[in-house]
């Protein structure tokens, strides 16, 4: 019996020490993962803004924080403004090309590029900002979005909204239609359609030269976001009348772009990584700016004594009318076009329906 106890013993003791050792050797094999140094990457961001630039230049500032704290620094992002590496309206040729991983602008500046981009920024009286942001990323947008952008090497994600925008700058009173004949306005996307129906002039530069092109003449109006971006431009120094509201852009989304070579070429943490500061930037400058327009039109109404004005209401009527042509003339220029256009209208269709008891109605109540 002593025997038998005692190879059982025996064997126990053996075994343990066998597991012991398989358990030693796969420590060892894991702190040796642990330890290894593992890739680190140094990408270039560039922008269609001024360098730190309020609101709108403030959002891939923020991504790239993130990005680097997430990602314990193994990701770290230098963030370039408009001109410092390639100008603002470049970024989408500079992505794609691979001369930078990273570009953070608006959809509407490629129109010469995928003229459906219009869709994924703002249509003139479309969707408001809750409304394009739930419709991208619940209604199939984004789907749409990177079958659009997959022929130039890109993945674009939302990078911010900027809410309803205001409806411009000008020198003159707009009381008709009529007001808009030769009148030289700086305006981007499918607006710039409607103004030539009214016998404007659209002009598309960036904003870094509103100023001195309003201060000079060579545009006789302008509009660019809203309150707080505004301020910073200094705008009201050189314009006589603020107009609202922004009916050329009610609730305009932001996009990061990536090189969709170089993104995919990622470990899958760093991708993901990339896709939540994305997501958190974004909401970030949805936020600041409900905060700051509300601070900075107190400040230029009360403290530089610009005159607010409201388009009168056949006017709006009659934008909204050439407005709803000129969409649905985008969605004849091509198949995904079509597509985009046949999404984003059943999509609005529903939501307008919703919000039309919910938002709106609680609107409408709040002002008894």
């Amino acid at each position: 019996m002593l025997g038998i106890k005692y190879l059982k013993t025996l064997g126990l003791i053996t075994t343990a020490l066998i597991l012991q050792a398989c358990g030693s050797e796969e420590q060892a094999a894991v702190s040796d993962v642990a330890t290894q140094p593992q890739q680190t990457y140094e990408w270039k961001l560039v922008t269609a803004w001024p360098k730190n630039f309020p609101g709108l230049g403030n959002a891939p500032e923020v991504f790239a924080e993130k990005v680097e704290i997430m990602s314990a620094g193994r990701m770290k992002i230098r963030v370039y403004g408009d001109g410092e590496l390639v100008p603002a309206l470049e970024v989408f040729n500079a992505v794609s090309a691979g001369t930078a991983e990273i570009g953070h602008g608006a959809a509407y500046y490629w129109k010469g590029k995928a003229p459906e981009a219009q869709f994924f920024t703002a249509l003139p009286f479309g969707m408001n900002g809750r409304e394009m942001e739930s419709w991208i990323q619940y209604g199939g947008g984004q789907e749409l979005w990177d079958e659009l952008y997959e022929p130039f090497n890109l993945i674009p994600l939302p990078g911010g909204n900027t809410g309803v925008q205001m409806g411009g700058w000008f020198n003159k009173e707009i009381n008709s239609k009529e007001d808009f004949q030769g009148l030289k306005m700086r305006i981007p996307g499918l607006a710039q359609d409607v103004l030539t129906q009214l016998g404007g002039v659209p002009v598309n530069m960036p904003g870094s030269e509103l100023f001195t092109s309003l201060q000079t003449g060579v545009i006789d109006a302008t509009e660019f976001n809203g309150p707080y971006n505004d301020l910073a431009f200094g705008l009201w120094e050189v314009a006589d009348y603020y107009y609202y509201p922004g009916w050329h852009e009610p609730g305009s989304v932001m996009e990061f772009l990536f090189n969709k070579e170089q993104f995919e070429a990622l470990p899958a943490d760093l991708q993901e990584i990339m896709r939540t500061a994305a997501e958190a930037a974004s909401l970030d400058m949805t936020n600041e700016f409900t905060a700051r327009n509300t601070i900075s039109l107190q400040e230029l109404v009360g403290n530089h004594g610009v005159e607010l004005r409201e388009f009168p209401d056949d006017l709006m009527i009659e934008l909204n009318r050439i407005s709803q042509g000129v969409i649905d003339e985008l969605a004849d220029l091509s198949p995904i076009g079509a597509k985009i256009h046949a999404s984003y209208r059943d999509y609005e269709t529903n939501v307008k329906e919703f919000h039309s008891v919910s938002e709106e109605a609680y609107t409408r109540a709040r002002k008894l």
